[in-house]
């Protein structure tokens, strides 16, 4: 890791929220009821679902166990003025992670062991502060009912086949959206593109033997390929047809995203606000609260 880092403090979710993200959230926000069902309804059914079975099948992350993955979440909470969540190791062959924040308990992230084992300590750090950027922006809400809708199934209350089909389109376009500002949060903590592009990459065609053998430019060429298809109609169409029912943008999609994203003012502006910097070997320089 690098030995240095600008520490965010005071950073609020409208200093880096993705456009895609604001307006999807404000479009949800229109829909009648939505928020009181998914705080009333929904939340205490998933955190019985989902809360209690990652504390019976997981590893819980602390100072006392796998403390380099503690070390990591402290100093992405640190850079991001954040208070910590807990997090959870899970044994699962397919690599993924994922955040709750529901009502009265704390938050809490889950990352996969096959996850874990295909990246660097680096790029562990940025799928952390990925999933931070949901508890920074306050997505607990709408991810509930997201993570219901995916990890769920059969648990959501049933409603009219259109009503549902439609609310499950609009869900789907709002986290896909969210994601794109998840993105920059990673990009907040490692404050340097390539390691979340190639986090992006390894997600894309990457596993345990081929993670290494992976070329961060030739994926970047890639990226920019797949924008070459907007360029036509047909081609525009076929892009939002192949992610309507995704959960994520494609990688290179987001990889692109983050690599235009880190060449804006914007970024530049929100790194050289703070002088003060964060040295992982030495103590805290400056204010900020204990952790």
């Amino acid at each position: 890791m690098p030995a240095a880092k600008t520490l965010l403090l005071g950073l609020k979710a409208d200093h880096f929220r993705h456009p895609l993200d604001l307006q999807a959230t404000q479009s949800l926000k229109q829909l009648p009821g939505l928020d009181l069902m998914v705080r009333n309804l929904l939340a205490p059914l998933a955190e019985q679902f989902f809360y209690l079975e990652n504390i019976a099948s997981s590893i819980l992350v602390s100072d006392q166990q796998l403390p380099h993955l503690h070390q990591l979440l402290v100093e992405a909470c640190k850079v991001l003025d954040l208070e910590a969540p807990q997090l959870y190791i899970r044994q699962h062959p397919v690599p993924n992670a994922y955040t709750f924040a529901m009502r009265g308990k704390q938050p809490f992230m889950v990352m996969h062991t096959s996850l874990v084992e295909m990246l660097n300590p680096e790029e562990i750090q940025a799928v952390i502060a990925h999933e931070l950027g949901h508890l920074k922006c306050d997505h607990g809400v709408y991810l509930t009912l997201a993570n219901l809708i995916v990890l769920g199934a059969g648990l959501l209350p049933s409603w009219g086949t259109v009503v549902a089909q439609q609310l499950q389109e609009q869900l789907m376009e709002w986290i896909r959206c969210a994601e794109f500002t998840c993105d920059r949060s990673a990009l907040l903590v490692s404050q340097d593109p390539k390691i979340v592009m190639s986090v992006l990459m390894k997600l894309a065609g990457g596993s345990p033997t081929l993670a290494s053998q992976l070329n961060l430019d030739a994926f970047v060429a890639q990226a920019r390929a797949y924008d070459a298809i907007s360029d036509s109609q047909i081609g525009a169409l076929l892009k939002q047809a192949q992610t309507a029912q995704l959960t994520h943008p494609v990688p290179v999609l987001r990889a692109r995203e983050i690599d235009r994203w880190s060449q804006t003012q914007d970024y530049q502006s929100l790194l050289n606000r703070q002088n003060m910097e964060y040295d992982s070997k030495a103590e805290p320089k400056g204010g900020w609260r204990n952790w």
